[in-house]
């Protein structure tokens, strides 16, 4: 049984601890004979020194308008510090509109905080990093509202909805009734009777907060996104590239607008949708848009999923024929992710936002030690695997990138040499030790503080809090010791590292 069709209480039923792979951490000699250690090319002009690679991480460090901030500078020139060949921007809004302290990329006015990111970036990592920034839309999602709220305000007061009333309640005088009088006697219903009388939208909205989908083509902004998003994304790809940034990286996953696209739960009637050629049909339009509007030597890449995890969702199978499509279409990498999806996720609190990574798709997305007997390590490897050897097969030489659970130089050399990647990303381990690629190379890999894997950053993730780790953000370092801090004490970056003289 395959674990889109497991529930999530089910799977937690079969999960054990796990403990951490043992590691053997190879000598400078090996390290640098290791095929991780070996440059990459991405696209016909940008070679990344090494196939080490950090993926997009969203630190909550921009203003709330969207510009970069020194704690931003400070976030992404701590992993320079450690040298990986390719580092990957947050998630970072194309449209210029409110999104709290994401990074946005929907205006020029972005672009001074974002040549000082790419600058900060060079430096730091002695120009050996390859620089790409993630670049994202999205739709409407809304606090979950408390009763009295979405009742008094939300809930659209229907002819239908006064039919059903009344004739559930036998009593004909709900159709004509005042519209105050309606929404009280809805607020103190019982739940039987309002799941019978709302819409399963509606009571989503009452137990989940409202939730736009991309096959909502009734609403005018919706129908119009196949019109508005190659013209966006690739505006938001010259951005980057004026900006300095080696390339762009296309966010076709997790819950985001054009992995909606992509999923096979995508009905749009207007050839956006249906078979796979209407799922991939925006998500290819966009990256033509963006190959033309940037220089030939700027990198376009695209991360998507492998996988939704979730009844009814899209597939290995469908993931496959995706990436063989955007291989023909001349895409320069696909990083290969998995589930993060809002269908199977958890309730949320009153006045907190719905949160994509607390189901079963979530936890595949980035498992912890808890997990089931396969564990948690490389689980998502499979994935990127059968991609590349579908690539492979129909003669496309299209680098593959994969993650999720990757922590000792061991499984990454492993993966490289099966062929079933062609780099390898780390973000939790790398949050956790930002200087362990550059640890590994000079063979002091005994030094790596390493992840456990409990994702107690996803968990500040949740709440929007400034991410941290907590092997270190509790620190206090003799070397250190003005290192900025949460208002809740917790500092911001790792410690310094510096290796030894006689390295």
């Amino acid at each position: 049984m395959g674990p889109s069709t497991l529930t999530e209480d089910a799977s937690r039923k079969r999960r054990v601890h796990h403990a951490l792979l043992p590691a053997r951490w190879p000598t400078r000699e090996e390290a640098a004979r290791s095929r991780w250690f070996q440059p990459l090319r991405l696209g016909p002009s940008v070679v990344a020194a090494h196939r080490t690679w950090v993926p997009a991480m969203v630190p909550w460090r921009a203003t709330e308008d969207g510009f970069v901030t020194p704690e931003v500078l400070d976030w992404y020139g701590r992993f320079a510090d450690g040298r990986p060949g390719v580092l990957v921007v947050e998630a970072t809004g194309i449209r210029d509109v409110p999104s709290g302290p994401l990074l946005r990329v929907g205006d020029d006015r972005f672009l001074p905080g974002l040549e000082r990111l790419v600058e900060t970036v060079r430096r730091r990592s002695g120009g050996q990093t390859r620089l790409l920034i993630q670049v994202l839309d999205f739709v409407a999602v809304r606090r979950r509202p408390a009763p009295e709220t979405y009742f008094a305000r939300h809930l659209a007061v229907t002819p239908g909805l006064r039919a059903r009333l009344a004739v559930a309640l036998d009593e004909p005088r709900w159709r004509e009734a005042p519209e105050a009088a309606l929404r009280r006697e809805l607020l103190g219903a019982p739940r039987a009777l309002l799941e019978r009388l709302l819409a399963p939208r509606e009571l989503e909205a009452l137990d989940r907060g409202y939730r736009e989908r991309i096959w909502d083509t009734q609403l005018p902004h919706i129908l119009a996104l196949p019109r508005a998003l190659p013209k966006l994304f690739a505006e938001a790809a010259r951005r980057a590239a004026q900006a300095g940034f080696d390339g762009t990286e296309l966010h076709y996953a997790h819950a985001y607008t054009m992995a909606s696209f992509l999923s096979r739960l995508n009905t749009r009637g207007d050839g956006y949708g249906g078979p796979r050629e209407g799922l991939v049909r925006l998500p290819l339009e966009v990256l033509d848009a963006v190959r033309a509007r940037v220089p030939p030597a700027h990198v376009v890449g695209i991360r998507y999923l492998g996988d939704e995890v979730f009844a009814g969702g899209s597939d290995l199978d469908d993931a496959v024929w995706f990436g063989l499509r955007f291989a023909e279409r001349g895409v320069d990498y696909l990083s290969v992710s998995k589930g993060g999806s809002f269908e199977d996720a958890r309730p949320p609190k009153i006045g907190e936002a719905v949160y994509p990574y607390t189901g079963e798709s979530g936890w595949e997305c980035m498992p912890t030690v808890w997990a089931d007997p396969r564990g948690p390590f490389g689980r998502n490897v499979p994935l990127a695997a059968a991609i590349r050897r579908a690539l492979r097969a129909a003669g496309h030489e299209t680098p593959v990138v994969t993650s999720g659970g990757i922590a000792t130089f061991e499984q990454a050399e492993g993966i490289l040499a099966r062929g079933e990647a062609d780099a390898v990303a780390a973000a939790r381990q790398t949050l956790a030790d930002p200087d362990w690629f550059r640890k590994v190379a000079l063979g002091l890999g005994h030094l790596v503080r390493r992840c456990e894997f409990t994702n107690y950053c996803e968990g500040l993730d949740q709440r929007h809090k400034q991410v941290t780790c907590k092997l270190w953000d509790r620190a206090r370092e003799p070397a250190d010791p003005g290192a900025p801090r949460t208002a809740d004490g917790r500092r911001l970056i790792a410690p310094p590292w510096t290796p030894p003289d006689h390295v």
